[in-house]
């Protein structure tokens, strides 16, 4: 039996059966829709006393019959049979109006959602004639066409320098409204004329926009709840937008939400759901990033109701990380972190695995494809951590050996994009890579720095190492999948703890990485804090860092200032670490 959607509270058996039978109505498919079927949708409407909206494929075949708004009964964009940018969705919508008026902006916005080839809207008068036998059959007063145009106009924002928390960049969508007109006037349009000329705009609009397809365009969204400050909150938005940039996206628009508490199906509210999904088609955006971890099925909800892929910020800074990683311990760790996310996303996610089971005992009656990738990527998953706990056994091995020999060791600790791998550099002269990003090194790197030592300064030499950077609310899959980055802090004799004065939020960045390190299985041993980029800081925060931090080193390693002080620093520090074994 042919489903109706919508509002069916109190509707009839035989009111049922008349809208069920509008699925066996066929619609010429040059024509827009016929008087005759006009006339028979607002007949039913009349008798319901309800908004009816039949939606009508190419092939003029009615797909969806509903009872209510064209915002009510509109297609989940998931399940349009084509959708994107470049195109309509190969759909028009033929809704009745129980109100002469044209067509409001709730009825505009779904049909710019769905990427509708037309919407008519069939403005219908409160009685109708009647047929033999009585029985209302509607009448038309007038009809309205609408549809899609180009945006050829509209400024696109990229990411990170033009992108700005609050403040409303985008443009409504464009769309044409036609005179009010007669069935025999509607009638006569021309829909394979229409559709063709706008796909035609849109395919060009689309090319321009897609000069640099290697980067996703991607659209931030922000919940604000009641446990966040404005301060706090803006910093999650431009610390995200950052992530993006680093994972190589571009940035278009921020979309933000303060509620009490968290939607427990969409993370927002629906209201903000459909501008999500309605910016999302305004500006061309393929990726919907959430400033929060989202679970399985918030993402599946989320992406049936945008109809464009929706990750959280753990999902970015996988990426990030599984593009940073270099040696095979980085990789593994990676891949292992990864699967690991992946395993409760399987489901409604299309993702097919490169494994398949096979083999005896593997096999059984009904098996789903879905069961087979779980299966798989436990496999996966299995022989990763076997991996990863040889390669934390080799670790091992060598800090044991650089013990032996009685090298003190330190750990550079920090959040990302401090300056460690700087740092490192300018200390010890090595080639680590450095860049403005988040994360942009990963594997831990040992070098060997000579410091002065004891009242007459004798050369001591020490090791060094560059661990990966902490950011707020570090991934648990990420903490476990990097135990071995990690041990070299908790295996260190000292910390060297470095803070990015110039940062506005740098005493929420202290506060972080401390926990991440009150996290650690084993106690680190003691921390000197260093405050880098002292250049770029102002005087206002550098007094209140000197109040607040009274033993701290002040430093710009990319100057190379304050690093005599430092070296000094460190020596009585390893000395004090090294008594206190």
């Amino acid at each position: 039996m042919e489903t109706i959607y919508g509002n069916l509270q109190g509707l009839k058996s035989s009111q049922l059966k008349q809208l069920q039978r509008l699925y066996h109505q066929r619609i010429p498919g040059d024509r827009i829709t016929t008087p005759e079927f006009s006339q028979r949708l607002a007949a039913i409407s009349t008798e319901v006393n309800q908004p009816v909206c039949a939606y009508i494929n190419r092939r003029g075949q009615v797909i969806r019959v509903g009872v209510g708004t064209p915002r009510q009964t509109q297609i989940p964009p998931m399940e349009l049979p084509r959708y994107g940018a470049e195109r309509l969705s190969g759909i028009r919508c033929i809704a009745t109006h129980l109100k002469p008026e044209p067509p409001n902006e709730a009825a505009l916005t779904a049909m710019a959602l769905q990427r509708l080839d037309a919407l008519v809207v069939l403005n219908i008068t409160g009685t109708g004639f009647t047929r033999r036998g009585g029985g209302a059959t509607g009448y038309v007063k007038e009809a309205y066409l609408a549809h899609l145009i180009p945006q050829e106009s509209r400024t696109l924002i990229t990411s990170p320098a033009a992108f700005k928390v609050g403040e409303s960049q985008i443009q409504t969508p464009s769309w044409n409204i036609s005179p009010p007109m007669g069935l025999d006037d509607l009638a006569d349009q021309d829909l394979v004329d229409l559709v063709e000329n706008l796909e035609a705009e849109f395919q060009r609009e689309f090319i321009a926009q897609e000069v640099d397809a290697d980067h996703d365009r991607v659209l931030i969204v922000g919940l604000m709840t009641s446990e966040m400050t404005p301060l706090q909150f803006q910093d999650t938005l431009l610390e995200l937008a950052r992530l993006v940039d680093t994972a190589g996206g571009d940035v278009l628009q921020t979309i933000q939400q303060k509620r009490s508490r968290i939607h427990p199906q969409t993370v927002v509210g629906e209201g903000k759901v459909q501008e999500i999904a309605l910016t999302a088609q305004t500006l061309g955006v393929n990726l919907v990033v959430f400033d929060r971890d989202l679970s399985p099925s918030q993402v599946r909800n989320l992406e049936m109701q945008i109809g464009i892929r929706v990750v959280d910020r753990t999902e970015v800074i996988l990426d990030i990380f599984a593009q940073r990683a270099q040696s095979r311990a980085g990789k593994l760790q990676v891949e292992l972190a990864q699967l690991e996310y992946m395993q409760p996303r399987l489901a409604g996610r299309g993702r097919t695995m490169s494994r398949l089971g096979g083999g005896i005992g593997t096999r059984g009656p009904g098996e789903t494809k879905l069961e087979t990738e779980r299966r798989a990527i436990g496999q996966r998953i299995s022989r990763l951590q076997k991996e990863v706990n040889q390669l934390q056994a080799h670790r091992s091995r060598l800090r044991q050996r650089r013990q032996h020999r009685e090298i003190p060791s330190v750990a550079l600790v920090g959040y990302t994009n401090a300056g460690k791998s700087t740092l490192l550099n300018a200390l010890t002269n090595a080639e680590v890579y450095t860049a403005d990003q988040l994360f942009a090194t990963l594997d831990p790197t040992t070098r060997r720095l000579v410091i002065p030592y004891g009242e007459t300064n004798e050369h001591q030499e020490i090791l060094i190492t560059d661990t990966v950077g902490f950011i707020h609310e570090l991934p648990v899959s990420l903490m476990d999948a990097f135990r071995a980055t990690l041990e070299e802090v908790t295996e260190a004799d000292a910390l060297l703890h470095l803070v990015d004065l110039s940062h506005p939020a740098w005493l929420r960045h202290i506060r972080s990485v401390r926990e991440i390190l009150a996290q650690m299985p084993i106690t680190p041993g003691p921390a000197l804090v260093i405050f880098n980029k002292i250049d770029q800081a102002n005087s206002e925060t550098l007094a209140l860092a000197r109040e607040e931090f009274p033993l701290a080193v002040f430093i710009s390693a990319s100057q190379r200032l304050g690093l005599e002080t430092l070296r000094h620093r460190l020596a009585q520090l390893i000395e004090y670490a090294v008594d206190s074994r």
